[in-house]
């Protein structure tokens, strides 16, 4: 359902390389991509896949899903090519990617499913359809399964520890700014990793060039766009980025709390082995780790002798008292 791309998380999507780590089997999800995946547009191709019977299949993820392997294929193909309509592509183009042998059976099809042609479909008009489970289309290589909602959402707690790390990461790259560059890029630590799969992190630029990064990679899941590169090495342009990712992510934040999402799933239709991420998790992880290596910068700038007085301890508590002081 689109480009696939490494993530930092541990996996490896469609063959790229990467290191890969054992996670636990989830029958379910495999189902999901069996019925999905662009080559099995039959009901036979899709149980082939799942190494089951077209009944045991069909019976097995109808009790799962609540919806039939071939209507919510047809249905998640069409919110697909909804979307795809709506990015420029030709109506030609989606109906033969939406697996449809004619654009007039496609056309009626859509029009019975949304409610108008594809001709007027726009970014406006949206591209999910009522579905009995929330598993939607997700541009470009996810799906997207919506949790149940009304659940409390804890928004102050949530937006405090977000905020705290964007703020901290802020001030850790201005006051890098001055510090000599050989001392942010001395590997004090040789052979020193934070997660396994993300490769080395050896000296202080290494941390803070991860910290900024993971965010990206996270953004690029849920949003569905490409893996991103770690990008140039240089503390300036680095805090630039910073700067944009932090705003995309204040912004998903922000959304997610507003729909009372954080118990949805990210659903990673290309990822091997299949495996979904509950939203929520998603912040926590990132938070979790940026803590770490905001905390490791420290250790490590005060090791070669520099002064860290002016960002403080990373302690939420002084960051929020220092925000309260005229």
């Amino acid at each position: 359902m689109g480009t696939a791309r490494t993530v930092g998380r541990g996996r490896v999507r469609n063959g790229q390389t990467g290191v890969v780590t054992e996670t636990r089997r989830d029958r379910l999800r495999e189902l999901l991509d069996a019925a999905l995946a662009e080559e099995h547009g039959s009901l036979d191709a899709m149980a082939g896949a799942a190494y089951a019977s077209p009944f045991h299949f069909s019976r097995t993820l109808s009790s799962g899903a609540g919806e039939p392997p071939v209507a919510l294929r047809r249905r998640v193909m069409l919110e697909r090519a909804a979307w795809r309509i709506a990015g420029g592509t030709s109506v030609t183009d989606a109906a033969l990617e939406a697996g449809y042998d004619s654009v007039d059976g496609f056309a009626r099809a859509f029009a019975r499913a949304f409610g108008h042609p594809p001709s007027a479909t726009t970014r406006g008009t949206g591209h999910r359809l009522p579905a009995p489970n929330g598993v939607h289309f997700h541009p470009a290589t996810n799906l997207w399964i919506d949790a149940d909602r009304g659940r409390p959402t804890g928004h102050e707690l949530v937006a405090t520890m977000v905020h705290h790390d964007v703020a901290d990461t802020a001030a850790l790259l201005e006051l890098v700014a001055d510090v000599d560059p050989a001392v942010l890029h001395d590997r004090r630590h040789p052979g020193h990793t934070v997660l396994p799969w993300d490769g080395p992190e050896e000296s202080v630029l290494d941390l803070l060039v991860a910290t900024v990064w993971t965010k990206q990679v996270w953004l690029a899941a849920i949003e569905g766009t490409d893996q991103p590169e770690r990008g140039a090495r240089d503390v300036a342009a680095l805090a630039e980025r910073h700067d944009a990712v932090a705003a995309r992510w204040l912004a998903m934040v922000r959304r997610a709390d507003e729909r009372g999402a954080w118990n949805d799933r990210v659903v990673d239709a290309l990822c091997d082995p299949p495996q979904s991420f509950v939203l929520g998790g998603i912040v926590a992880h990132v938070l979790t780790y940026s803590a770490h290596r905001r905390l490791l910068v420290r250790s490590w700038l005060r090791e070669s002798g520099i002064d860290i007085d002016p960002v403080g301890l990373g302690d939420p508590l002084d960051w929020l008292a220092r925000r309260s002081t005229p």
